[in-house]
């Protein structure tokens, strides 16, 4: 079966979140905890993965409900701070 964090919510996202996944623990590793790269160099993969997942969003109908409920209820930046347990830090 796998490591079930290798895999995408949906499946034919999966190939495309592997090889994200590989690049930023590559450069994770070897590059930014070495000092030697401050900026992530795998946002070309990211950026396919992430239209992978808005696409499986949108052909099962999440999408819609997703944008409509982030409108209705925006998070204000102090919710986001609340809710990662990083408020006046």
């Amino acid at each position: 079966m796998g490591n079930i964090m290798s895999v995408s919510f949906a499946p034919e996202c999966t190939e495309a979140k592997n090889k994200y996944d590989d690049c930023f623990n590559t450069w994770y590793t070897e590059k930014f905890l070495k000092g030697k790269s401050l900026e992530n160099e795998c946002t070309e993969f990211w950026d396919t993965y992430i239209t992978c997942v808005n696409s499986a969003l949108a052909k099962q109908k999440i999408k819609p409900m997703l944008d409509k409920a982030r409108e209705d209820q925006p998070f204000t930046s102090e919710e986001i701070r609340q809710s990662a347990g990083t408020e006046g830090k």
